[in-house]
């Protein structure tokens, strides 16, 4: 069982997996800090992500690649947004999407899919399920963590979804350590959606 899971690391450099390691730490770090609406969610994630971004790229996920670029860019935004006040009152508290947010989510969705698409042609790089399962990925996580720098509780769900099915695209790319960290992702995100559902039920705010 453990050569099944961890032997391929053998063949892997040091430094990516020490890195793979440590990336994974901040990222479950961020996750975490998502949930209790932590304001560290953001300086964990930007760590996280930065790491990623260069490990995925080198692991030809280019969507994934390109997802934590994203994140790293959102989560610089998120961290303005959420430290906005008005009179020493959250600007923006935990709320749910208005329509037009919804029709923005389609948007952003479809617009990520078109570009990676473009992106994997480019490079060549739609050889097996893992590319189109990348890609598929890529949109969804994209619209979740632009729902997460504006304190949107639906951007639980996209996690949620996006956590399930990274799982088996890093284990079967020998990723072990990065798909047992979607698996606490996976059960964090749905106490996170919970704790979240919690704090608009107190504020009185429909769901």
């Amino acid at each position: 069982m453990f050569d099944y899971f961890f032997a391929q690391y053998s063949t892997y450099p040091l430094h990516e997996v020490y890195l793979e390691l440590v990336a994974v730490f901040f990222g479950l770090c961020s996750v975490w800090y998502a949930k209790k609406d932590n304001l560290l969610v953001f300086p964990t994630g930007l760590i996280s992500t930065s790491i990623y971004a260069y490990l995925l790229w080198q692991w030809s996920l280019l969507g994934d690649s390109m997802i934590n670029v994203y994140y790293f860019i959102m989560s610089i935004y998120g961290w303005y947004h959420w430290t906005r006040k008005k009179d020493d009152v959250e600007e923006f508290p935990i709320s749910i999407m208005t329509l037009k947010e919804k029709k923005m989510a389609v948007i952003i969705f479809i617009a990520t899919l078109i570009f990676v698409v473009v992106v994997y042609l480019y490079f060549n790089k739609f050889t097996s399920w893992y590319s189109y399962l990348d890609t598929l990925l890529t949109g969804i996580f994209f619209v979740g963590m632009w729902l997460m720098a504006k304190r949107k509780i639906e951007n639980w769900i996209f996690w949620i979804v996006g956590d399930i099915l990274s799982i088996p695209l890093y284990l079967a790319k020998g990723y072990t350590f990065t798909s047992f960290q979607y698996i606490v992702f996976t059960i964090i995100a749905i106490y996170g959606y919970l704790e979240w559902r919690k704090i608009l039920n107190k504020n009185n705010l429909p769901l």
